[in-house]
This record gives C-alpha cells, sequence and structure tokens, in this order.
C-alpha cells in the first residue's frame, strides 16, 4: 500500500468549494501496521490495485476492508467524486451523513451523493467488514442531470426510475435485502481477483446486477420522495452555507450564479429568498465574517493582509465596509475581541 504516498487526491468542486477526493490515507497507514485488511480497485487517490485507464472508467473505487477489533482510526468528513453505496457485512460502525448520525448494523446499506458530507467512525472505526462502491454519475450539485455508465444494461425506463430515488430521498441507511447483499459480497470477490479483461466484465455485470436489485428494493419500500432535494433552490442554500470557505476569491454576481448552474436572476432570486440580502451583499457579510476571524486569530497580521486575506480590493474598501457592517474599524473591533 505504500503507493498512496505518491498518489495525488483528485479534485473537484461542490456549488461552492474545491475538494480533494478522500485519500483513506487512515485505512491504509492502518493497513500498512496490520491492524485491518483492504483489497480494492481504485482510481485517483483512491487506495488499492489501479483500475485501467481505458475501462469501468466511472468507477472510481470498488473494495472492502476487514477489520477484526477496535480501529485507532476513522475517516473522519469527507466527500466523494460519485455516489458511495456501502454494505456493512459484519460487525458494527458509527456512520453520519451531513451530521446526521446512525449506528450501522450488519446487512446495512447506505448510500451518499457527491455532495453529502459523511464520516465513518466515532471517531474511530469498530471491528466490521465494509463492502463499498464509488460510481461517478457526472453530478457535483443536486439539480445537475446524471449521467450514468454507457455500460450499464438497465433499460431507459428503469435508470430514469432509480435515478428519480436516488435524487429525491436522502435517508441515511436501509437494511438490504438477500439479493442487495448477494451482490455486495459478489463485488468483493470480484475486487479480490487480478483486474484483467475477464475479471472486469464480471465486475461490469455485478454493478448491473447492484443497480437492479437496488432500484427493486428502494421501490418496495417506497421511501418519501422530496422534489426539493434536487431543486435549484438547494444547489442555492448548499453554496451560500459553504460561500463563507471561499470568500477571499474573486467572486462576481455572474460566477456565483455559474457555480450553481443558473442565470444571474435565478440565483438572485434564490439568495433574496434564503438569506433575505442580495448576492453581493451576502457575499460581503461572508468576507467581513472571515475577516473576524483572521483578526481574531491572527493578531499581527496587517490589517492591509486581512483585507486581501478576507476578499476584499483594498484595505480603505474594507475598513469602511468592515466599520459599516460592525459599528467600529477593524483595529478597534481586534483590541476589543481580545
Amino acid at each position: 500500500m505504500n503507493i498512496a504516498r505518491q498518489r495525488r487526491a483528485a479534485t473537484f468542486r461542490s456549488a461552492a468549494e474545491l475538494f480533494h477526493a478522500d485519500t483513506c490515507e487512515p485505512l491504509e497507514a492502518a493497513a500498512r501496521r496490520g491492524e485491518v485488511s483492504i483489497v480494492a480497485l481504485g482510481r485517483s487517490s483512491y487506495p488499492g490495485r489501479r483500475l485501467p485507464k481505458d475501462d469501468l472508467c466511472e468507477v472510481r473505487s470498488v473494495g472492502f476492508w476487514d477489520a477484526r477489533g477496535k480501529q485507532s482510526w476513522g475517516l473522519d468528513w469527507h466527500r466523494n467524486e460519485g455516489i458511495e453505496l456501502t454494505f456493512l457485512a459484519a460487525g458494527h460502525l458509527p456512520f453520519a451523513v451531513d451530521k446526521r448520525s446512525v449506528a450501522l448494523e450488519p446487512g446495512h446499506l447506505t448510500i451518499t451523493r457527491p455532495w453529502q458530507m459523511h464520516r465513518v467512525g466515532d471517531p474511530q472505526v469498530s471491528a466490521s467488514r465494509l463492502i463499498w462502491l464509488i460510481l461517478d454519475v457526472g453530478v457535483r450539485r443536486p439539480n445537475q442531470p446524471w449521467r450514468w455508465p454507457k455500460w450499464l444494461l438497465l433499460t431507459p425506463t428503469k435508470l430514469q426510475r432509480l435515478t428519480h430515488l436516488l435524487r429525491h430521498n436522502e435517508q441515511i441507511a436501509w437494511r438490504a435485502n438477500h439479493e442487495v447483499a448477494r451482490c455486495f459480497e459478489s463485488i468483493g470477490e470480484a475486487a479480490a481477483a487480478k483486474p484483467n479483461s475477464g475479471n472486469l466484465t464480471r465486475l461490469k455485470i455485478l454493478i448491473n446486477e447492484l443497480l437492479i436489485a437496488l432500484a427493486d428494493l428502494l421501490e418496495h419500500r417506497r421511501p418519501r420522495l422530496d422534489a426539493n432535494l434536487s431543486s435549484a433552490e438547494r444547489t442555492a442554500k448548499l453554496f451560500l452555507a459553504e460561500l463563507s470557505h471561499r470568500a477571499d476569491e474573486p467572486w462576481t454576481l455572474e460566477t456565483m450564479a455559474k457555480q450553481c448552474g443558473l442565470g444571474r436572476s435565478h440565483f438572485s432570486h434564490h439568495c433574496r429568498k434564503l438569506t433575505n440580502r442580495t448576492p453581493i451583499d451576502h457575499l460581503t457579510l461572508c468576507r467581513v465574517e472571515k475577516a473576524c476571524k483572521l483578526l481574531r486569530q491572527e493578531p499581527r497580521r496587517s490589517i492591509t493582509d486581512v483585507a486581501f486575506g478576507s476578499g476584499f480590493q483594498s484595505s480603505q474598501y474594507f475598513a469602511t465596509v468592515f466599520a459599516r457592517q460592525m459599528g467600529c474599524g477593524p483595529n478597534a473591533w481586534r483590541n476589543n475581541s481580545k
């Protein structure tokens, strides 16, 4: 597993943030220490033997871990490049998505979308055997159309229905049925085989079987569907919630709207509805909040550096805006905050 040290994490964007795909370094480090066994095929920064460049291109990672005792590691909050399906074959596992936690039990299935922050362990992983598949369907935001791999054999109607079920429902965990469990176990076995053309073909067939079984499972369970989960308003909401992390970048109304895949007026409408502010006013507030954080955490940093570090183009304009928002200038605020 030493190749992990040489790989560079793949990057991808959500609505507002640039993310580095999870490297699973804590998992690989534990494997090097002999605490856990890993069998996986992966691309980019994901662990395991490398998948070929010209086949199964949408599969980012597939495999399993086998942890026989309580671990000294966990996978902290992260996102993935694709939709992640996991199956807990044995043991118990703390799992959280978007700050909602659940204790996974044997036979539980989880589904996380690319825009969902999730964590495995609390903070450490328990004794467990977890099988996973990360499949890139070309989405980073809730309102984007899904692009499934061309090698899937599901009928267009079946695939459209599966997409609808996955976009409009974000339940954390499901109790898998026998067919879903069988598919996961077989996928784990396929990941353990040498990745030649015959084994990759078998893996394709198994992924098809898993998605068919998943579609049937979700259809049978009749989950409560919410069209708002894939709406433009939700994409704008996620963007605005994350904007403070990148407030220092040279945002304009046009670039903010483009990040959400929306027109300027459409984005402005959702911003006003969600924050009661225009997009530029909300961006300014995020920058002032970032400046307050820098002033408090870095007391020796100059006001000019704080201004530029918060996204303002001049220290004079920064001082004016800051005083208007906070009731005093940056220096006075820093002194009072002590």
